[in-house]
């Protein structure tokens, strides 16, 4: 069943075509003549879009739409206007309107609105319904991890989250830097508005602009209509931009134009829209270097550097696993319908001694895995990945020969790193627990040595 629709208008013959356009579309709508009687039926009955004229007799759009908006029951206003007052719906949609159309109203364009409203809609309801999963089943932070690096981590979330700063979190991937945003987003003051988050790797170039910034109708080859970006779309809310780094240089400046002048320009429109949204970006490149080497705006860089956090990876703080294991194992035996299981004492010294590169979200995946292959009430070694397996069960001594003509410690250390990174498919979190290393110590070797992965070479003809 569709969505419901409040139509108010003082004009009759208005309210009658919109009555039998929506109607015909499918929707539950209903027509009152004024903002008083809108205002009783909001008392008796919810719904889910308001569609309302500016000018009315009696108690005015705009006051109309303050009144709904001060109820804060998560309903989508679109105005409705003549051509000599569209200053004004640019000032509704300012103080929250979803959007304004323009009359006399164009079908298509309407029933496009509305479905982009309703859209929305869904959008904030699904984050609310997340945000309330993960107080009941994360705590405060909605993270999980006693580990001091964890802590320092909490550490200063409780401290910016009231804060209206820009945040850069760095993490690995895997490491929860979702999350953290999101706590960082239930801790302040926009609590209550949308969190909107945006994989920047994930977008095409092409689309990246349209996406945050919006797009005018004719805008470009498929602007059918005028579409809203993440930034309008969020309001006072957060918006988060995953991998930062992938970003192209013509969106980086116009993202540095937009959280220096608080104001965006959609694709193809002239008229400059202000926006109040806190940004919290992450990525798992090093930018600094990324500066240096011309890839990302130096400039954008310290605006979004205002509070950095770093995520550890999972092998930095194995004192963790256990609690992770745990927590997703009853999680995954809940969401399963499962009886509670655990993992057991060998399983859990193999994970202990892994190096998860996937990190958390890898954990889970693991643990998932096993909860749903075990045929007992415990997770077995057995129930594990091979490579788990492999890598975490310690291996005996090593036998090497030395060859008449003797060799040097340098020459034997760098042909072993080299066969370890070639074990471990030259991914040196992989590679280190092979070498009985550090991570980082192993990256030094490696760039001691010189060591890099060989280039495939493509067969010549």
């Amino acid at each position: 069943m569709k969505g419901s629709i409040l139509v108010v208008d003082d004009e009759k013959g208005q309210r009658e075509i919109l009555s039998a356009i929506l109607g015909k579309e499918g929707y539950p709508v209903t027509v009152v003549p004024g903002a008083a009687e809108a205002l009783e039926r909001l008392e008796a009955e919810e719904y889910d879009i308001i569609l309302t004229d500016l000018k009315m007799r009696g108690i005015s759009g705009m006051d109309l739409l303050e009144r709904i908006l001060d109820r804060d029951r998560g309903q989508c206003v679109i105005i409705m206007t003549a051509h000599g007052t569209i200053d004004s719906a640019v000032e509704a949609m300012k103080k929250g309107a979803f959007d304004y159309l323009e009359k006399p109203l164009e079908r298509d364009t309407l029933l496009l609105t509305l479905e982009r409203a309703f859209e929305r809609l869904a959008l904030l309801r699904e984050n609310r319904l997340l945000q309330k999963r993960l107080e009941e089943t994360r705590g405060i932070t909605g993270i999980i991890g006693t580990h001091p690096k964890m802590k320092e981590v909490y550490r200063i979330v409780n401290k910016i989250a009231p804060t209206n700063s820009t945040v850069l979190i760095y993490g690995e991937s895997g490491t929860g830097k979702e999350l953290v945003a999101h706590a960082i987003h239930d801790g302040s003051p926009r609590r209550a508005a949308p969190f909107f988050a945006v994989n920047c790797a994930a977008i095409p170039d092409t689309l990246i602009e349209s996406e945050l910034f919006g797009h005018e109708k004719g805008s470009f080859t498929g602007a059918a209509s005028r579409e809203i970006g993440l930034f309008e779309a969020a309001g006072s809310g957060t918006l988060f931009l995953d991998e930062i780094g992938e970003m192209n240089p013509a969106v980086q400046a116009k993202l540095l134009r937009a959280i220096q002048e608080r104001e965006i320009r959609r694709v193809g429109g002239k008229a400059t829209i202000p926006v109040d949204v806190r940004i919290i970006s992450a990525t798992n490149k090093d930018l600094e270097q990324e500066t240096r080497r011309g890839n990302f705006r130096e400039d954008l860089f310290y605006r979004l550097n205002v509070i950095r956090i770093n995520l550890p990876p999972l092998r930095e703080r194995g004192s963790d696993i256990i609690t992770l294991a745990e927590f997703f194992t009853e999680k995954c035996c809940r969401e399963a319908g499962l009886e509670l299981k655990a993992v057991s004492r060998p399983a859990l010294k193999l994970m202990m001694n892994y190096s998860w590169p996937g990190n958390v979200r890898q954990l889970e995946s693991v643990i998932e895995r096993g909860v749903l292959m075990t045929d007992s009430d415990t997770i077995q070694p057995e129930d594990l990945p091979a490579e788990i397996l492999r890598e975490g069960t310690p291996g005996g001594s090593v036998s090497i020969e030395l060859p008449p003509e003797g060799i040097s410690f340098e020459d034997l250390e760098r042909d072993l790193i080299i066969k370890a990174m070639e074990r471990a498919g030259w991914v040196i979190g992989k590679a280190a627990p092979l070498l009985g290393m550090t991570y980082k110590t192993l990256q030094y070797r490696l760039e001691k040595f010189s060591i890099e992965k060989p280039e495939k070479k493509g067969l010549g003809r």
